[in-house]
């Protein structure tokens, strides 16, 4: 990927939070990001837009991604074309038969490789969508379908992993005597003697924080935990996912310890700000408790430092209206391709953290919707094969944009006079129903 997508993805995080507040929850600015970014080559380029190179509507959905609405396309691209083996994603769009238009069809024709386009599926088939490409974990799309639905786009991002090394685990009580859940928790995860990391860093945004990072098993190892197919012969060395957690003194704004996070994540493997423990005062903060002892060591100036880490188990499962987080701003863009001005977006998410790894996944749903058409009349014709009647099979040859020479000949046919009645078996549902 040549684009550096940590600072608009941050810049759209803070949004996003922003609007759960400071509740439990979980999300994926990622997941509606793409999406946006799908919406994004629909945008008009300078040579249209107005002399000032971006017209409103564009300028809006720019706003929102944090970078120019062509970047942001390319970059989706880079992203969905070339899956993460630990983190499979999908795209979709699809449109309502006979809404099809010129600059529908174009705008589809820039879409990334990956992305799956196609005829509006119903409820049922949208579900099984955000099942299959949640890794089960969302089991119903966000969005209810209707029919004043022309235009529906779909994101999904999931990951299941197993830690590269599992946690040991500790009594309640090492959260420390401060922690609000020391009284309620029986056991915690401790970090083991090797494979986490864990440090104190100083961050302009909530000051002095904790970090810890769980790393998973890496991609290709055969050694358990969810890995996407990257198809034969992909490289998957380098490829891994790590978890970090931040934790700032009681009292810290959420959106400054989500900001210091970020921060962190961005260069977890040079942490930029790491303190010194030797230039920290002992004893105990809500955050840490710090002590000195007397160790063998060969550190060469003969001062030693270790972190521990001790954290809880965690779960959440949450809805997002994200209409108004740049949705709105997209569905002005796609407007004029299928004449839709009612747009909503949400997005489902769901994650677990435990001793033994990590599984999350969150499907992103927009909706483009027309005004209802007007009242009308309707003829429904329910055609009875009551009497004998003729029955042809014909082959069918269609090779890409080739017709093979089967194509449209008659294979059997016959004449029904005398019909059979249903039998036993096909009383029931077939298997996999």
């Amino acid at each position: 990927m040549t684009t550096n997508l940590h600072a608009p993805l941050a810049r759209y995080a803070a949004r996003l939070h922003a609007s759960a507040g400071d509740r439990h929850h979980v999300a994926s600015p990622l997941g509606a990001w793409l999406l946006l970014a799908l919406c994004a080559s629909a945008a008009p380029d300078g040579d249209t837009a107005g002399p000032d190179g971006i017209d409103g509507d564009a300028a809006d959905l720019a706003d929102a991604l944090g970078t120019a609405p062509e970047r942001a396309a390319r970059t989706a691209a880079d992203l969905l074309d070339a899956p993460h083996p630990l983190v499979p994603s999908a795209t979709a769009v699809w449109h309502r038969p006979g809404t099809e238009t010129a600059g529908l069809d174009a705008w589809r024709a820039t879409l990334p490789r990956a992305t799956g386009t196609g005829p509006l599926p119903d409820q049922a088939g949208l579900d099984a969508w955000a099942r299959e490409h949640s890794l089960g974990l969302i089991e119903r799309f966000p969005l209810a379908l209707d029919p004043r639905v022309v235009l529906a786009l779909a994101s999904a991002v999931a990951t299941r992993i197993s830690w590269a090394t599992p946690f040991d685990l500790a009594p309640a009580g090492a959260l420390g005597p401060d922690s609000p859940w020391a009284g309620r928790l029986t056991r915690v995860l401790r970090t083991p003697a090797h494979g986490h990391r864990a440090w104190i860093a100083a961050t302009p945004e909530a000051g002095d924080v904790a970090v810890h990072v769980a790393a998973a098993r890496p991609a290709g190892d055969g050694t358990g935990g969810h890995e996407a197919d990257g198809g034969a012969g992909t490289d998957t060395a380098g490829a891994g996912l790590s978890v970090v957690s931040v934790a700032a003194a009681p009292g810290v704004a959420p959106a400054d310890v989500l900001a210091a996070a970020y921060r962190i994540a961005a260069d977890a493997d040079e942490p930029a700000g790491r303190r010194s423990l030797f230039d920290l005062p002992l004893g105990d903060t809500p955050l840490w408790t710090l002590r000195e002892e007397a160790v063998r060591t060969f550190a060469p100036d003969r001062r030693e430092q270790r972190h521990t880490a001790a954290l809880p188990c965690w779960s959440a499962r949450d809805e997002h209206d994200l209409t108004g987080l740049g949705f709105a701003a997209a569905g002005r863009v796609l407007a004029p391709l299928v004449g839709a001005g009612d747009v909503r977006a949400r997005q489902a998410v769901a994650a677990r953290y435990d001793r033994y790894g990590f599984a999350a996944a969150a499907v992103t749903g927009m909706f483009a919707r027309v005004s209802l058409p007007p009242l009308g009349v309707a003829r429904v014709a329910e055609l009875r094969f009551g009497h004998p009647y003729a029955v042809v099979a014909v082959a069918t040859d269609r090779r890409g944009d080739v017709v093979g020479p089967w194509h449209g000949v008659p294979v059997f046919s016959g004449w029904v006079a005398e019909p059979d009645d249903a039998a036993d078996a096909d009383l029931a549902d077939p298997p996999g129903a």
